[in-house]
């Protein structure tokens, strides 16, 4: 089960990681952008880091043109995490729908033009949303988590295999959401 309070200890990194997954603009590589990120101790800050030097190796032409022709035209690297399961299925539709419904009951309003299970808007709505004393936010968090859990492992696959610099990104990504589990005792 997902451990809702260091979810919560780290919600504003899933800030970072909605603004580096979207199309890039300028203002996402400023250096004030890396102060948002936790200290050396914080599970993930290796591949954040890592991420970010590569990027600043780019232009931001080279990093625009990286980011559509990584994301919008690889089918292996789509940023929208139920695909990789069930691509245009009836049970995605499901999936979608169960998404959106979690969004709006903690007050996202979800974008006309957007489907529910596209990364950024996911990492936005652990960011942006207030789930502290909801009593099923274990159980909806839980299914969240694990499509995104789902989706990233074949995009970090997709990733590893082009060299992208995208790759530690999504690994910073899993890694934190790895920290978020709660580790059951053993019996």
């Amino acid at each position: 089960m997902i451990n809702l309070e260091k979810l919560y200890e780290y919600k504003h990194v899933f800030g970072f990681f909605a603004q580096q997954l979207t199309y890039p603009e300028k203002l996402d590589f400023h250096p004030s952008i890396m102060e948002e990120i936790p200290d050396r101790t914080y599970p993930a800050y290796e591949h954040i880091e890592r991420f970010w030097e590569l990027m600043h190796g780019y232009s931001m032409e080279q990093i625009e043109e990286m980011y559509v022709q990584t994301f919008d035209f690889q089918k292996d690297s789509t940023l929208y995490m139920t695909y990789f399961k069930f691509e245009d299925s009836k049970e995605r539709g499901q999936m979608l729908a169960k998404l959106k419904i979690l969004y709006q009951m903690f007050g996202l309003d979800m974008p006309d033009h957007e489907l529910s299970d596209y990364l950024p808007l996911m990492c936005e709505f652990i960011y942006a949303a207030e789930w502290q004393g909801y009593p099923q936010a274990e159980r909806d968090f839980s299914v969240l988590v694990s499509v995104i859990e789902d989706g990233t492992y074949h995009l970090l696959k997709s990733l590893e295999k082009s060299s992208s610099p995208y790759f530690h990104l999504i690994k910073a990504l899993r890694e934190t959401l790895k920290s978020c589990i709660r580790q059951e005792a053993s019996q």
